[in-house]
């Protein structure tokens, strides 16, 4: 579950907050999930391949990553209008999630570590180290450069403003992710 407020908690906890103006606001709520990801510890170029619908990787506050497809594999569309302000919100299973750049984790620093998608490599917001945006970045959304993490140089992705927002396709091979 996230650790910042949402209006996708429901009245009554200590961290709900009303949805923003012309929020779409559906009936589903933030609910605990159980999931194991299974993630490679030393990631590897591979046959860049298509994320699937559901999540995509996770993020450090422990959020799914998806990938910026709706249901069907649709580009999102209206379903925008449903994302909080830290740019999560759940599917109608409960499973809160980012499709979007997660503000409340870039608030501090834009060139942040976020998280790690499923092939192992990392995944930072939407500026490099020195602040700027990275204009080298492939169909995957990612590049090799030096990362305050990584100083020697990783590949790793990076959130856009425009889709894939966070990845188009895994650049290693994907582990794999459970839930139960």
């Amino acid at each position: 579950v996230p650790d910042h407020p949402s209006p996708y908690w429901g009245a009554g906890n200590a961290n709900y907050e009303p949805p923003l103006a012309g929020m779409q606001f559906p009936n589903n709520r933030i609910v605990a999930q159980n999931m194991t990801f299974r993630i490679p510890a030393s990631p590897a170029r591979a046959t860049p391949s298509d994320t699937p619908l559901g999540p995509i990787g996770v993020a450090t506050n422990g959020v799914a990553l998806f990938n910026q497809y709706a249901a069907g594999r649709v580009p999102l569309g209206s379903e925008i209008l449903s994302f909080d302000r830290y740019n999560g919100h759940p599917t109608p299973q409960n499973q809160y999630h980012y499709h979007f750049e997660p503000l409340w984790l870039t608030k501090n620093g834009k060139a942040i570590f976020i998280g790690v998608l499923l092939d192992g490599f990392p995944v930072y917001g939407p500026q490099d180290d020195g602040g700027s945006t990275p204009a080298n970045l492939d169909s995957c959304n990612g590049h090799i450069a030096a990362t305050s993490d990584y100083p020697a140089g990783i590949y790793h992705y990076h959130t856009t403003s425009a889709a894939p927002y966070i990845s188009g396709c895994f650049y290693g091979a994907p582990g794999t992710v459970s839930q139960g």
